[in-house]
């Protein structure tokens, strides 16, 4: 039996700026509690976390993560598992003349799953309109 196919969701930006600092936005806590959810992440392969956030007084969203890959200023991979969802989010790097190329990519969306796809593609722009909100406050 041959697995369904499943979909992804790619957000691509140019963003001014090396990709040292952009990395910073993407794997220190503080930084990225500003831009996407409050979590206790560290840029460690197998290390288990979770990003948490209260919309509403009587909800909560917690995303079950675990770090797959890290190449310091290149590729950042974990697992986003939520709701049913079981996926990878994975970020890459590229310099360019102007700053860095920042690619996120989210796999593994079923075809059940439309209401997740619809969700994270909505979701994915404003996280990293916010992100990059956040590397122009940094020093």
């Amino acid at each position: 039996m041959t697995e369904p196919e499943t979909r992804t969701v790619v957000v691509e930006r140019e963003i001014a700026g090396p990709p040292e600092k952009i990395w910073r936005a993407l794997t220190q806590p503080h930084l990225i509690e500003e831009w996407l959810m409050k979590g206790d992440f560290k840029p460690v392969v197998g290390h288990r976390f979770d990003f948490r956030r209260d919309p509403k007084p009587d909800v909560s969203v917690v995303v079950d993560c675990q770090v797959l890959e890290v190449e310091p200023t290149k590729t950042l991979s974990y697992t986003w598992n939520a709701y049913g969802l079981e996926s990878i989010v994975t970020f890459t790097l590229t310099p360019t003349s102007t700053g860095t190329h920042l690619r996120m990519e989210q796999s593994g969306f079923r075809p059940d799953q439309q209401a997740a796809f619809k969700g994270s593609r909505a979701s994915w722009p404003h996280f990293l309109t916010t992100l990059e909100q956040v590397i122009k406050r940094m020093d």
